[in-house]
């Protein structure tokens, strides 16, 4: 960490530590749909399988939801110690919408949650269902309050300047400012189709370690179907999301796309798609491109000789980072392409009657399991790196917005959350991964049986996970995504 300012330092913890929060929120937010799909299913059928699955997957949920929560809190903290001007100038936007997180999604979540991992031997089936639909509906709720947080800090609206301060006027455009919709949208599809590929990948662990039961295979059904519908619905949302930016953050769409001169065109007219290069900051060129002629033009503008503005149209001081915003931004797009690619031949093969035999298909989707997740840091990190270097754009630079400390003690609190981190999530993880692995045949297993609605259920939640979910009712939950 030497020769790193503090203001380097602390944008680099911040980005750690949300790299780790938000993967947890993600999976909390599809686990928790997936889980109400699988008691309704078990409700309406009374087929035995939907109700093991619950009982195994309820356990991993609850696991997740507690590292979600406790990574999230660390987030809260560290607007306070590293980034106090920012929470003076816009804490009149942000700080209400993160009250309103907690006083409708997290109270939401946290007086139901307890019903849901506990209740099954407690309570009736309808009532068991409602909790589970409400916490999977507080995820939902709260991801809303969280990306119309963030969005507005993308494209600011509904707001006069004060003294120097941001003063709410009107509070519809402050929550559903211009990138909102479109942000939101993008984060839940991509909460799902993660989801999805991380429970498919538990189920072709099943079945190619010769588990060829009814639970692993249904599960792999449905997690191929959500796939199917997910991945080319992010491709559609994603689209209208680039034309939002475009409109918005023009200089984040140049320097994705490798663009530098705006009146640069081929031959044809038009702007070609640059498939690889490295842009360079310094020579204000990407070196090495790879071209298709026109193809920028048509993902774009929807026309064949359109044309976006190049970085070279912007300040040097307003430029985000071109080398990084373009290979963050091809390795989500390509895994989105993986992503519609592998659930197209889960069709096809279920279509042939093979996709649960094709040992060829179910290792491809191990291997898939954590692509979702690595998509989604990716293009958290393209928007987020792509707002630089403003932290609430045109309004508030970066650089205005650290507080005053030097670099000694940033690098410290730094290098002990690394440890840390690694240390307890990493743990939290390899046992996450574990219950995944082990698949709902070992549970059955275990007990003899998938255990139904009533006594002796208790057990179905790790007692470790039992005690940090009850904590959370107590916990100041300000920067929680999930």
């Amino acid at each position: 960490m030497h020769g790193l300012t503090a203001l380097e330092l602390a944008r680099i913890q911040f980005g750690f530590t949300v790299s780790f929060h938000i993967l947890f929120p993600a999976i909390t937010i599809g686990l928790a749909c997936f889980l109400g799909f699988l008691e309704a299913r078990w409700l309406l059928t009374k087929d035995t399988v939907y109700r093991t699955l619950y009982q195994f997957w309820v356990r991993i949920f609850a696991l997740n939801f507690g590292m979600g929560v406790v990574s999230g809190l660390v987030m809260a903290y560290e607007f306070g110690t590293n980034w106090s001007f920012f929470s003076q100038f816009a804490g009149g936007v942000t700080g209400p919408l993160l009250t309103y997180e907690v006083l409708t999604a997290f109270f939401l979540e946290a007086g139901f949650l307890g019903v849901m991992l506990f209740g099954w031997s407690r309570v009736g089936p309808g009532l068991h269902f409602f909790s589970t639909v409400m916490v999977a509906l507080g995820t939902m709720i709260s991801s809303t309050w969280i990306l119309a947080s963030n969005s507005w800090m993308h494209t600011p609206a509904g707001y006069a300047i004060v003294a120097g301060k941001v003063v709410p006027t009107d509070w519809l455009a402050v929550i559903f400012n211009p990138s909102f919709p479109y942000r939101l949208a993008h984060m839940v599809i991509a909460a799902l189709l993660s989801t999805a590929l991380f429970v498919a990948a538990s189920s072709a662990w099943q079945l190619l370690h010769g588990r060829a039961v009814p639970a692993a295979k249904k599960m792999l059904s449905l997690a191929l179907w959500m796939v199917l519908i997910t991945a080319p619905l992010q491709a559609v949302v994603g689209d209208a999301h680039g034309l939002n930016t475009l409109e918005y953050q023009p200089a984040k769409i140049a320097a994705l796309e490798g663009h530098w001169n705006t009146a640069a065109k081929d031959d044809k007219g038009g702007f070609p798609l640059i498939v690889f290069g490295i842009p360079d900051m310094e020579r204000e060129e990407t070196r090495y491109a790879i071209e298709i002629p026109r193809l920028g033009s048509l993902i774009l503008t929807h026309t064949l000789n359109g044309q976006i503005h190049g970085l070279k149209d912007f300040p040097k001081a307003d430029r985000p980072n071109a080398t990084v915003l373009f290979f963050t931004f091809r390795t989500m797009v390509g895994l989105g392409v993986l992503m519609i690619l592998f659930g197209l031949l889960g069709w096809v093969l279920r279509r042939n009657g093979v996709v649960y035999r094709s040992r060829a298909f179910l290792r491809f989707a191990v291997l898939m399991g954590p692509a979702g997740l690595v998509a989604l840091l990716a293009g958290w990190m393209t928007t987020e790196i792509g707002r630089q270097p403003w932290v609430v754009y045109g309004l508030l630079r970066t650089t205005d917005a650290v507080s005053a400390h030097t670099a000694g003690p940033v690098a410290f609190s730094l290098a002990l959350f690394v440890v840390v981190y690694f240390i307890v999530f990493g743990v939290g993880i390899r046992y996450m991964l574990k219950l995944a692995s082990a698949g709902p045949v070992a549970d059955i297993h275990a007990h003899g049986h998938a255990q139904p609605y009533g006594p002796g259920t208790v057990g179905a939640v790790p007692a470790a996970v039992g005690a940090a979910s009850a904590r959370t009712a107590m916990a100041p939950h300000g920067q929680r995504n999930s």
